[in-house]
This record gives C-alpha cells, sequence and structure tokens, in this order.
C-alpha cells in the first residue's frame, strides 16, 4: 500500500471511529457536562501524563542497560518525542524514532535499542493482564451482571492476549539466550540470500537479541516487570481523576477495567488513538458502570485530551530545542525503518 493510500485509509478509519463514537450524542449537553467537570482532577491528570512519561523512561534505562549506559534525561526527552509524533502522524513512527534518536544520542546500536521497545510493549501486555485479573477476582462489583457478553469477551481477550505474550517471552528467552547462534543462523542461509544481505541479517539478528538481554535473565525480567507497575498504576491514576472530575463514582480499581478496553482501543493506528481512545471509555462507562452517553462521552475526550497535549506540547518543544521539525521526523522514521541506523 502507497503512503498517500495509507494515509488516505487511516484519516477515513478514524474519520469513522469519531463518527461511531458521537453516534447518539447530544453536543450540547456534551459541553455542558465537560464545563461542570472539575478543573482541578483534569489538571492532575494531565501531571500525570508527564509523571508516567518518567517512570517510562526509568524503566527504559533499566532495560537498556546490558546494551550500554543512558541517562535519564535523553531517555525521558526522546521517550516524549516518540509519543508526541505517535499522536499526530499515523502507523506510530515514534515506536521506531525513539529508539533511533536515543541510540544516536547515546551511541547504542540502533537495533538492540529498538528489541528494548519490543519488550516494554510486552511487559505492558503483561501488566494491563495482571491488573484485568485481579479486578476479576478481587474487585469485581457485579459486572457480569451488567454486561455479560462484553465482559465475557473483555476476559476472554484478556487471556489470550496474556497467554500470548506470556508465550512469546519464553520464546525470546530462548532464542536470545545465546545470541551468537542466532547470528550463525543466518549465515546458514547464505546460499539462499546474497552474501551481503546474510551479513547484514546476521549483525541484525545479533543486534536485536542482545537488546533482548533482559529477557535472559529471569531476575532482571521480573524487576523490569515490577518497574512496569508503577507505570500503569500512574495511568490507572490519570484515568481515574478525569472520571471522578465528571463527578462518576468509580472506584480506583474500576480503572482497571478501562485500561483493558483502553488497550484494544488504542491498537487502532490512527494517530494517537483517535476513536478507538474515546469509544473504549464510552464503552466501559456506558457498558459497566450505567453512565450517560453524553457524560461518558465528555469524559472520554477530556482523559483524550489530558493523554496528548501535555505530551504534543513537550514533544514539540523538546523538537524545537533540538532543531527539528515534523518533516524531519518524517524523514527520520523512514530511514530508522530502512535501517539507516547507527
Amino acid at each position: 500500500m502507497n503512503k498517500s493510500l495509507r494515509t488516505a485509509v487511516i484519516v477515513v478509519l478514524s474519520l469513522g471511529l469519531l463518527a461511531i463514537f458521537l453516534r447518539g450524542a447530544h453536543l450540547d449537553v456534551v459541553w455542558r457536562e465537560i464545563r461542570q467537570a472539575e478543573a482541578w482532577l483534569i489538571g492532575v491528570s494531565a501531571v500525570m501524563t508527564v509523571v508516567i512519561t518518567a517512570f517510562r523512561a526509568v524503566r527504559w534505562q533499566y532495560l537498556l542497560a546490558p546494551i550500554g549506559i543512558a541517562g535519564f534525561r535523553p531517555a525521558f526527552r526522546t521517550t516524549m518525542i516518540g509519543f508526541a509524533v505517535s499522536s499526530v502522524l499515523p502507523a506510530r513512527p515514534g515506536e521506531v524514532i525513539r529508539p533511533y534518536l536515543l541510540a544516536r544520542q547515546a551511541g547504542l546500536s540502533a537495533t538492540a535499542t529498538f528489541a528494548t521497545i519490543v519488550v516494554e510493549r510486552l511487559l505492558d501486555s503483561v501488566t494491563v493482564v495482571l491488573m484485568l485479573a485481579s479486578f476479576v477476582l478481587f474487585f469485581d462489583p457485579g459486572m457480569a451482571v451488567a454486561d455479560r457478553a462484553t465482559y465475557r469477551l473483555v476476559r476472554t481477550g484478556g487471556l489470550i492476549v496474556g497467554g500470548a505474550t506470556l508465550f512469546l517471552l519464553c520464546l525470546m528467552f530462548f532464542a536470545t539466550r545465546d545470541p551468537q547462534a542466532l547470528g550463525r543462523w543466518a549465515y546458514k542461509v547464505e546460499h539462499l540470500l546474497p552474501g551481503k544481505l546474510t551479513h547484514k541479517l546476521a549483525g541484525l539478528l545479533h543486534s536485536f537479541a542482545e537488546g533482548l538481554a533482559v529477557v535472559r535473565a529471569p531476575k532482571r525480567l521480573a524487576v523490569a516487570l515490577m518497574l512496569s507497575v508503577p507505570v500503569w498504576l500512574a495511568i490507572a491514576l490519570g484515568v481515574w481523576t478525569v472520571v471522578l472530575g465528571f463527578h462518576i463514582p468509580l472506584p480506583f480499581t474500576g480503572s482497571f477495567l478501562l485500561l483493558a478496553l483502553l488497550a484494544v482501543g488504542v491498537s487502532v493506528p490512527t494517530p494517537g488513538g483517535v476513536g478507538g481512545f474515546e469509544a473504549a471509555i464510552q464503552i466501559g462507562l456506558t457498558k459497566f458502570y450505567h453512565v450517560p452517553n453524553d457524560t461518558a462521552v465528555g469524559a472520554a475526550l477530556v482523559l483524550h485530551a489530558t493523554s496528548i497535549l501535555p505530551t504534543v506540547i513537550l514533544g514539540f518543544l523538546f523538537l524545537i530545542q533540538d532543531g527539528t521539525n515534523l518533516g524531519g521526523m518524517q524523514r527520520l522514521a523512514s530511514a530508522a525503518a530502512h535501517g539507516d541506523a547507527p
């Protein structure tokens, strides 16, 4: 699919999801709900967005430790830039840009640094599933009665994602126990590929395996998972404060269920998860907590704003300080995706 067609598809998808989300909403009532929300609680959620990025930077430093030293400041800045770019451009290019930027600044292998992003995503999935499991086992106040079919779907999806994630972690553990072996495997298929390509593939596989070092050490992996807990508790707190700001009596643990839905909603490859993010919050609040649709729509819009705006403002401020613009980020994403990395 060429770039123009892909962009058109993503724009249509975003507009379609927003249309579905706003269907049946009374915009005058939604606006009134937003104006009546508690501003200080909305502010707390916005601050939590910055705190979340700080927690992510600390966890990333730990994941990077086996391959090199990265300071907190560059880890924080590149994380903020990556999420900011993914918030305004389709297909989440920030996931490629931020490891590329950090590798260039810290003198690390770009491929190994990118591998740590893969580990991050797996840790995020495991943490969200564990939080959903804790909700189902200990904090479920009759959710199945609220909407049996949807709740069963959420639980089943959580089991599938959790099982698949654990399987991938186990697969990575065995595949990366000997990074050199992956390189040797690449040379075994040299008769199928040109010599230069075989050499490059071997190097990339070895570097990628080095970036998965934390997976090879169960203790380090356990610590990395522990560092994921404050990341997602902070995200849950950001969700909860906005919901409380709209005078919705949601228990803090109820945000664990909303996070599971959000994980699905933001998987849609629209800029910043537009459409999918809002629909996930709307479904969670209306289906399980009987929140009026207009109130749920207002809360979803404000929550998405508090999740994106601080990131976009700070991320692009860092870009301006570095003398880079959005076009430069697009070119950088393309260069990183094609392996033109240090």
